[in-house]
């Protein structure tokens, strides 16, 4: 059991009937469910934060790397420690809209991005995948982006499969300096 857990329910003033459960609070969560940072509308200028961005530092807009037509950026809203994105300048929403040296660069940044988890961190495997289209579950449908997502054997416990909350152990600053340490420049860079 964990030092600071009991075996006895524990009294919370104004919450209902007292049950042996402890509360992990992760207000910054409710963002994400009501939508905040999300465009108002399709186009480049309607709010898109991946067209945005760019024109931050680093640190601020928690960009791994850059490229001359991708980019790799940390999520704000992570399924895991080190959930990033890779992402193109453009501002387009389809896969089938990338030109080539778009393609191969953001194949060459998800690769990449793979190198640096594994480095970094020692992930054991990925889920990488881009969601197309609202109704596929892109949050942000209007600009490509995709998800590599890193997994440690373990990784899934109780918090998100019952308590439907994921515990992260690392700042997104702190992770984001992390992998920008680890991150393999091009050859020639």
């Amino acid at each position: 059991m964990l030092h600071s857990m009991t075996t006895e329910p524990e009294q919370q003033i104004g919450v209902g009937s007292p049950d042996a459960f402890q509360r992990l609070w992760t207000p910054h969560r409710m963002a994400y469910i009501q939508g905040e940072n999300k465009p108002s509308g399709a186009e480049a200028g309607d709010g898109c934060p991946f067209c945005a961005i760019p024109s931050k530092s680093d640190e601020d807009g928690l960009v791994i790397a850059r490229g001359e037509r991708v980019y790799a950026v940390l999520n704000l809203y992570p399924y895991n420690g080190g959930h990033l994105m890779v992402v193109p300048f453009r501002h387009i929403a389809d896969y089938t809209e990338l030109d080539d040296a778009e393609t191969a660069e953001l194949a060459l940044f998800t690769k990449r991005a793979m190198a640096a988890l594994r480095t970094a961190s020692g992930a054991h495997g990925f889920n990488i995948g881009m969601n197309q289209g609202a109704v596929a579950g892109a949050g942000i449908a209007a600009h490509l982006h995709q998800h590599v997502v890193p997994r440690w054997g373990g990784d899934t416990n109780f918090m998100p499969v019952v308590g439907h909350t994921k515990v992260l152990p690392q700042l997104l600053a702190d992770t984001r300096a992390m992998l920008a340490a680890a991150w393999t420049p091009a050859p020639g860079a």
